[in-house]
């Protein structure tokens, strides 16, 4: 019961929801999830934390860079949560607009997003 309390407090929280639903386009480094969301380095990866301790999420280094994507379910709820982001919450307006935008950065070299993203980054 302690997993299944734990992904529900990680899907308690709408960057959270925001982070998933982009992951579950595609892997993304931390600087392509700021630039898509407009947030901080900081905020961003607090919330990867709390997303991977919950066994939502699975990372990977590649030199410098750490990637993230969804985690492979394990069981009925995981399995349950990855139907979910893919359906019904890319159907809203500003989960369409985060896809939007990383759609765009997409588009930018790595190296060059945070200033690319320049003063955007949200509150931490």
């Amino acid at each position: 019961m302690k997993k299944e309390l734990t992904i529900f407090k990680a899907l308690s929280d709408e960057t959270r929801l925001r982070i998933l639903v982009l992951l579950s386009e595609r892997e993304l480094c931390v600087c392509q999830l700021e630039a898509a969301l407009g947030l901080s380095q900081a905020r961003v990866s607090r919330h990867l934390t709390v997303l991977r301790n919950a066994g939502l999420v699975h990372d990977r280094r590649e030199g410098l860079w750490i990637f993230y994507s969804l985690a492979c379910p394990e069981n009925e709820l995981e399995k349950s949560v990855h139907r979910i982001l893919k359906s019904c919450f890319k159907k809203d307006r500003s989960f369409k607009e985060d896809i939007s935008n990383m759609r765009k950065c997409l588009d930018i070299p790595r190296e060059e997003l945070p200033r690319a993203q320049g003063n955007r980054g949200g509150k931490a």
